[in-house]
């Protein structure tokens, strides 16, 4: 079967190779892949940014219908619609865990980065991460189950009250999720981009948060003063990974606000403004990937029109149109692609 391929490290090495089709083993359930979201993380790992096992396929967000159980299966049956969490393996026996966040194990082996992924027709997952798609979820929607379990185990790091005002920075994919997870939760939502982010600024308009704000013609500050009686924001996810974000993102919140960092920077060094920390008492956190916890809700929200997934994406190609894949994320024409293959 095809797959696409990280072949080495560095930029590129990714290609199209025939790879043989992976067999179900004792406790895991082999999947035919439907559609698979290209992940910011995918994007890096092309560039050379992120670290990965090679060869490996790449492709972490998918979904798609069982086409084989193995021994000790009995959740699952051949023909489900299902999507899977990105865990492949763990220790099982460290307290992360013990308390069932997986995500922090530092055993932990992911599909799409230390084992094969979804970008090709058949993968298999462990029992344990599968989930059956609700009635109302179709499948290329349940490729984004898991950056939208990303945003849910994001907003689970902070308190959301009704009316709470709460500023989303980057209107990147995870950033329109995350805005549409805190709206869930009855807090006002602003969400902020650029100029050349126009595209997903109207997305954001167009499926109801509140407003959407683009920094190099309107000033947010302004905004968030006039709608918390010069409070300041009760809590801000960051989402885009640009440093410039974190100053303002501090500036921003009021006193014991709530600051979330959930995007990835190019860089683990950073400047950040610890006196804002300090003297507003800032609560500060960081939020990696996902748990088990966060799966079934973030289904659940789908499946009750509390997000629209779908609407996020922009363009759909094979397998083996990767450079246009690629050449549409950097220029700011896509807000999500999906994967499929035509074998």
């Amino acid at each position: 079967m095809r797959a696409l391929v990280k072949t080495e490290p560095g930029f590129g090495h990714l290609e199209i190779r025939d790879v043989e089709e992976p067999k179900v083993a004792k406790d895991q359930v082999k999947i035919e892949v439907k559609y698979s979201g290209v992940c910011g993380s995918d994007v890096h790992m092309y560039e050379g940014n992120y670290s990965v096992k090679t060869p490996v396929t790449l492709g972490h967000e998918f979904a798609g219908e069982v086409v084989e159980v193995g021994e000790g299966v009995t959740d699952f049956k051949k023909g489900d619609r299902v999507t899977s969490e990105t865990t492949f393996y763990v220790c099982g026996e460290c307290e992360y865990c013990q308390s069932e966040d997986y995500n922090l194990c530092n055993y932990r082996i992911g599909l799409g980065s230390k084992q094969d992924g979804g970008f090709t027709k058949y993968l298999v997952a462990r029992k344990e991460s599968v989930h059956h798609l609700p009635a109302q979820v179709d499948y290329q929607s349940a490729a984004l189950t898991e950056p939208l379990a990303c945003t849910h185990h994001a907003a689970e790091k902070a308190e959301i009250n009704e009316g709470d005002v709460v500023v989303v920075l980057g209107p990147g994919p995870i950033g329109l999720l995350q805005a549409q997870v805190a709206k869930t939760h009855g807090a006002t939502v602003i969400i902020t981009g650029l100029t050349n982010d126009k595209v997903r600024l109207d997305k954001a308009k167009e499926i109801g948060i509140d407003h959407a704000v683009n920094i190099q013609e309107q000033e947010v500050k302004e905004l968030v003063q006039e709608l918390t009686n010069g409070y300041g924001a009760d809590v801000v996810f960051e989402c885009s990974g640009a440093v410039p974000a974190v100053k303002m993102g501090l500036d921003l919140l009021r006193k014991k606000g709530q600051y979330v960092q959930v995007g990835i920077f190019a860089t683990p060094e950073i400047p950040f403004d610890f006196e804002k920390v300090i003297q507003k008492e800032i609560r500060v956190t960081g939020s990696r990937s996902q748990k088990p916890s966060d799966w079934e809700p973030s289904l659940a929200l789908m499946n009750e029109k509390k997000v629209d997934a779908k609407s996020l994406i922009t363009h759909n190609f094979d397998i083996t149109e990767w450079d246009k894949a690629y050449a549409a994320i950097k220029s700011g024409e896509a807000i999500k692609v999906t994967l499929t293959t035509n074998e």
